[in-house]
């Protein structure tokens, strides 16, 4: 029967000659999944024998990672702004800019975490947005809208495991379309990469996530620019405008909008976020 290190040992070189990413790290988490631990304490169990159901799950698991898909997607849920979020092919895995944005929403704009607010999340996907920001805020009514029922479905059964049913709606709504009212926060990550970005991406994010909450027309910017010209209409006085942006869109904003914004750049010191009001 195999160890615990030479499951390891054996994977992560299987990785390296798949040529995945983080070959280590991501079968220190698959094992991680397999035998509910956290990390650090695989550290302490180098000796311990998987019995044969570990083992083939764990092989299982090995196999379809080395097919790309993505390691999200195989244990099932990602960590996002303090909850935690199940993530699968409905939807866009969650990430660390999207929780940077949540972030800065929080402790830059609206730092007062008991005020009461209004937000409407356009393009929820996994909920993650809306529902990392109904967790953070006490008296907070969030509207969640996306086009996609299957995406829908998942963020409701987020919603749901999180306990946060009473702060967060649904609807099924191409942006706009169907949202009524006003809201203090209006915040989106919207479709934004290029035909050419999303051809150079990497397998897991062409083969397995849905295209349609990756890729927009007119170089990733037709989304991004249907948003500003619709949002002020549904904005209250002193409300705020949040988007996640592609890197070379700073100049198409400045151009659609006549009004104050600002480019926040992410943590890799790019151009990122936009915050209009």
């Amino acid at each position: 029967m195999f160890s615990v290190l030479e499951l390891l040992s054996k994977t992560e070189e299987f990785f390296k000659s798949k040529n995945i990413p983080d070959a280590k790290l991501d079968a220190q988490l698959l094992l991680c999944e397999v035998l509910k631990c956290k990390r650090l304490d695989l550290f302490l169990m180098f000796d311990k024998p998987l019995n044969q159901e570990q083992v083939d799950l764990f092989r299982e698991y090995v196999r379809r990672r080395a097919k790309r898909e993505p390691l999200q997607y195989i244990v099932g849920e990602v960590d996002f702004f303090n909850i935690k979020i199940s993530c699968d092919k409905r939807a866009l895995i969650p990430r660390p800019e999207t929780e940077e944005l949540c972030d800065i929403i929080c402790s830059k704009y609206f730092p007062d975490k008991n005020q009461q607010v209004r937000i409407l999340d356009l393009g929820t996907g996994t909920g993650a947005i809306a529902l990392g920001l109904a967790n953070h805020f006490e008296n907070v009514k969030v509207l969640a809208v996306d086009k996609s029922e299957q995406a829908l479905s998942l963020a409701k059964e987020n919603c749901e495991k999180l306990g946060l049913s009473e702060r967060v709606e649904f609807l099924l709504s191409d942006w706009f379309e169907n949202v009524e009212g006003k809201f203090d926060i209006i915040v989106s990550n919207p479709p934004y990469l290029t035909d050419e970005e999303v051809a150079s991406a990497q397998d897991e994010v062409k083969i397995y996530e849905p295209l349609s909450a990756l890729r927009s027309n007119d170089e990733g910017f037709f989304d991004i620019e249907k948003i500003i010209n619709q949002a002020f209409k549904f904005l209250n006085a002193n409300g705020k405008i949040f988007l996640e942006t592609g890197i070379n869109h700073s100049e198409r904003i400045q151009k659609a909008v006549n009004v104050p914004f600002e480019i926040i750049k992410d943590s890799s010191q790019r151009d990122r976020f936009a915050v209009l009001s």
